[in-house]
């Protein structure tokens, strides 16, 4: 399976984000990638009040993610803000696949952490979602979910072979070192490939000091043995790699942390 990494920059303008998705699909999609992943709030960035930008997953923005699938032939995963049914909005991953079909998660974890309140304004999900790439199963997550090894060995359990997880994670001290950590261990737990797609860190100084979480780029690739197979760093970049769904069956083969595990009570 041939995957981009589609490490860039938003901002809160959802019609120049859609032209950025455009662009690095095209350029994905011209070096063979069959699914690119960009970062969570790739339709608009953290900061700024997300009850007006967000729409359905029937909305415009929406139907241009999956005309620029169309176009290319490609299934594209991408962050973005749907209305909540209690007014909050929903943390929201769109996968477009190239035959116009439309599949949402929303986020489970939320970022109620380092200062930050996610849940004052997003509605948590509580559904976990695998999709299927060209016959290899993709599962989804998004973020603050990282920190969760549950969510990845129960996506692992329903079939999934690549973990995406899109992001826009928040700088800090030490936080880009347990960013690339978590994304090696859910790698590990669930042994498949975990795809870690941040937003770059911004330009803008104002934004990148901002208390919100605006992305500080180190995407990267953790294989189901937990090496390192692709790490970035923090500018934009649009990266294409080549995943063997073939060691994803080696590892469960060779390291059955799956089929190991147990039950226990205290």
């Amino acid at each position: 399976m041939r995957i981009a990494m589609a490490q860039i920059s938003t901002d809160v303008d959802p019609a120049e984000n859609l032209s950025a998705v455009a662009a690095a699909t095209a350029e994905a999609a011209a070096a063979g990638a069959r699914l690119v992943v960009f970062p969570e709030a790739t339709m608009c960035r953290f900061g700024v009040p997300l009850g007006p930008i967000a729409e359905p997953l029937d909305g415009p923005w929406a139907r241009g993610v999956s005309d620029i699938a169309a176009a290319h032939g490609v299934t594209i995963v991408a962050g973005m803000f749907t209305p909540a049914d209690d007014g909050r909005v929903s943390n929201t991953l769109l996968a477009a696949a190239p035959d116009g079909v439309r599949t949402r998660y929303d986020k489970i974890h939320l970022y109620d952490a380092f200062g930050f309140r996610e849940s004052k304004t997003v509605a948590a999900g509580d559904t976990a979602v695998v999709i299927d790439v060209d016959g290899v199963s993709v599962g989804l997550a998004t973020c603050y979910d990282i920190r969760f090894p549950a969510l990845f060995a129960a996506l692992a359990e329903h079939g999934a072979e690549v973990i995406v997880v899109p992001a826009s994670w928040g700088a800090g001290p030490g936080k880009i070192d347990q960013w690339r950590t978590l994304a090696t261990a859910r790698a590990l737990d669930a042994t498949a490939y975990v795809v870690a797609v941040g937003q770059a860190e911004p330009v803008d100084e104002a934004v990148r000091t901002a208390k919100a979480p605006t992305g500080v780029g180190h995407s990267q690739i953790s294989d189901p043995f937990g090496s390192v197979v692709a790490s970035y760093e923090g500018d934009h970049r649009i990266g294409v790699h080549d995943l063997d769904p073939g060691v994803v069956v080696r590892a469960r083969e060779q390291l059955a942390v799956l089929a190991n595990q147990r039950t226990f009570h205290f």
